[in-house]
């Protein structure tokens, strides 16, 4: 294993992954063979935003390897309120448990934690930008009810601009072998420029269209995604936007008999409830599917033990300009990290191309 961290699904090799999905399995065919992985270790969960389904999720995987949890998921419950910094946060954090588990609405935020902290980082999710425990959690569903990733035409429905799950599956499925992607959004969330360059530098097939009817007899993998509220700066977008596409069991009549229809969750109406009894919705089930991900990547990052993180180059200013990556907060000490995406220079932290 050649990963300390997990901040992005490119942490990963496929042999990486393969090898996290078949403990996953075994945890799913034979779990009282696992009850005591992690015992003795403390999972530190710090959820700067939202969440049910992956904060739940994380919390009883490490409960179920025998291990336990501690944290907030209010940063207002913790000193974050005082004006404590992310850096202060993760090495005080770091010194109590054997891995962290963190949510934040600045995209690079992760990044950042895994800078400073003596133990591995998990992100599990950076405002708009990635979230590879979820992505674990669609490929073992798609895996275990399909029987493998390769070959398939999946469509990516929804605001893929914003959408956190939709840029790491993307890059999660670069690593496999012909795949169809058919990118379905309105033009103003279709998915970012780092995304497209991604996609064309590793010379990925794809298409962006504006509607769902069209291409779905096409797909044998449905990926919806809400339209989210909270990553709108202007609520009149988000008001033009809203229930601009909705599954409904009349849609899926041309789909095909085993497409399988998939979801992050939470949904509000891209989703009729109709759908929630046909063969194909496997959204509840990925939920699930989730959290046997976890534990086996959990089994991996808890048990690595503690390291002093390498000394960093203290930032003077931030050297990226999109408004929400966490270099425009925290950037009196962050190093200004680029990366090259496409051939274009980009922020380390949130990859946007730099300006």
């Amino acid at each position: 294993m050649s990963f300390r961290h997990l901040i992005d699904f490119d942490d990963l090799s496929r042999r990486e992954w393969e090898d996290i999905y078949a403990r996953a399995e075994q945890i799913m065919d034979h779990p009282e063979e696992y009850l005591d992985a992690c015992r003795g270790k403390l999972e530190a969960s710090l959820f700067f935003e939202p969440s049910t389904r992956t904060n739940f999720s994380f919390q009883t995987a490490m409960l179920r390897l025998g291990g336990t949890v501690f944290g907030f998921a209010d940063p207002r419950s913790s000193s974050t309120a005082k004006g404590e910094t992310l850096k202060d946060t993760i090495k005080m954090v770091s010194a109590y448990s054997d891995v962290i588990v963190m949510r934040n609405p600045r995209e690079g935020a992760a990044k950042a934690a895994s800078l400073y902290s003596e133990v591995p980082v998990i992100n599990a999710g950076d405002g708009g930008h990635m979230h590879p425990t979820q992505t674990m959690a669609d490929l073992t569903t798609i895996t275990r009810l399909r029987g493998s990733v390769d070959g398939i035409s999946i469509g990516l429905c929804g605001d893929l601009k914003n959408g956190r799950t939709v840029h790491s599956l993307i890059k999660a499925l670069s690593k496999f072998d012909d795949i169809k992607f058919y990118l379905i959004s309105p033009r103003e969330l279709a998915i970012p420029d780092y995304m497209r360059a991604f996609m064309q530098e590793n010379h990925m097939w794809y298409t962006e269209v504006t509607g769902l009817e069209a291409v779905i007899p096409l797909l044998d993998v449905l990926y919806m995604t809400r339209i989210q509220r909270e990553r709108f700066i202007d609520p009149l977008e988000y008001e033009r936007n809203k229930g601009v596409y909705v599954l409904s069991r009349r849609k899926l009549e041309r789909a095909k008999p085993k497409m399988m229809v998939l979801h992050p969750l939470p949904r509000v109406d891209e989703i009729s409830v109709d759908v929630d009894d046909d063969p194909r919705a496997a959204y509840f089930e990925q939920a699930r599917f989730g959290m046997y991900a976890r534990m086996a990547l959990l089994m991996d990052l808890a048990n690595q033990g503690h390291r002093k993180p390498d000394p960093v180059e203290i930032g003077t200013k931030p050297v990226c300009s999109n408004p929400n990556c966490i270099t425009q907060t925290e950037g009196g000490y962050l190093p200004p990290l680029v990366k090259t995406v496409g051939g274009v220079e980009c922020c380390a932290y949130c990859d946007k191309a730099l300006r």
